[in-house]
């Protein structure tokens, strides 16, 4: 079955004076319709308005296009209560992650014909050696990365990266690359892990991925942390933009104690709110960054 999405125009006047437009919005739909009410609802519950007085739905049109927020890009583990969607880049020998870094070398310590000479007939283990930098794959970045000063994997609180309410912030098809606070402003970010959906994982693997990819401002960063967020992750190369020498989200973010999570993919896959986010790294001390595989849990009720 075609995936169909509705795409239109809208204008809302408040009750107690002036009013909003918007233009080319677009959202998935199942069957081939929706009606105005419908999408004045949603208008107004997804914006999250307050004394709305009248919504007109303008050049609506029903268009062939894959939903934004199907679950079709991640891994799905599920029961009758919750599912599991993987958010990691999967982590292969030679793979490059960030240019200029050395890609993972990926080999056997021991091998399973080698074991044979040390156990009983018929038993026989592997042991794998991989030798990498901390920048690699999906990773999780810890205030030691920026600052001497700052925790080291080994000190991070299990609070800071486990088990985190989560909130997606939808940049998919952003027209330009910075982002800046107003993107974050209808968000409640308190205490949640904040994962900012641009849909650049779409290049991983590519020389594209490299190149001009999204990127939060400085004043996106300090919103984020005096609004209380408890980790931002984003799905490109890097949250700040790398064309200089400075960092400022990283600066910001890490000295508030704020970790940050590079490289995800596969938030497509997940609802806006109402899930748990988990980006745990191992124990290591004298370390400030280390691939994860991060994962959301979604409740039933949340995903239906």
């Amino acid at each position: 079955m075609t995936d169909k999405r509705v795409c239109f125009d809208f204008e809302i006047e408040f009750s107690n004076g002036g009013g909003i437009q918007g233009q080319g919005f677009r959202l998935d739909i199942t069957g081939d319709g929706i009606d105005d009410d419908a999408l004045a609802a949603y208008i107004i519950r997804d914006l999250r308005l307050l004394m709305v007085g009248k919504v007109r739905i303008l050049n609506k049109k029903i268009i062939e296009e894959r939903h934004k927020r199907a679950a079709n890009a991640a891994i799905r583990d599920a029961d009758e209560h919750s599912t599991l969607i993987d958010l990691s880049h999967t982590i292969e020998d030679g793979m490059i992650t960030y240019k200029g870094l050395p890609a993972p070398l990926i080999c056997d310590h021991l091998s399973r014909e080698q074991s044979r000479a040390a156990y009983a007939e018929g038993t026989e283990f592997q042991i794998g050696r991989i030798d990498m930098v901390a920048n690699t794959g999906t990773y999780i970045d810890t205030p030691f990365h920026r600052y001497a000063h700052g925790h080291d994997l080994a000190g991070m609180p299990l609070p800071h990266a486990a088990d985190l309410p989560g909130v997606v912030v939808r940049l998919a098809g952003f027209e330009g690359r910075a982002i800046d606070w107003q993107a974050f402003a209808a968000t409640d970010v308190r205490g949640k892990a904040v994962l900012v959906h641009t849909g650049w994982d779409r290049h991983w693997r590519t020389d594209a991925y490299f190149e001009g990819h999204p990127f939060l401002t400085e004043k996106a960063a300090l919103h984020l942390r005096d609004e209380g967020a408890a980790l931002v992750g984003i799905d490109s190369l890097n949250i700040d933009d790398v064309s200089g020498g400075t960092r400022p989200v990283h600066s910001v973010l890490l000295g508030a104690d704020i970790p940050i999570v590079e490289h995800l993919t596969g938030l497509a896959a997940l609802p806006n709110d109402g899930f748990r986010f988990w980006a745990v790294p191992p124990k290591v001390a004298g370390m400030g960054t280390f691939p994860v595989r991060a994962h959301a849990r979604i409740d039933a009720s949340a995903a239906s």
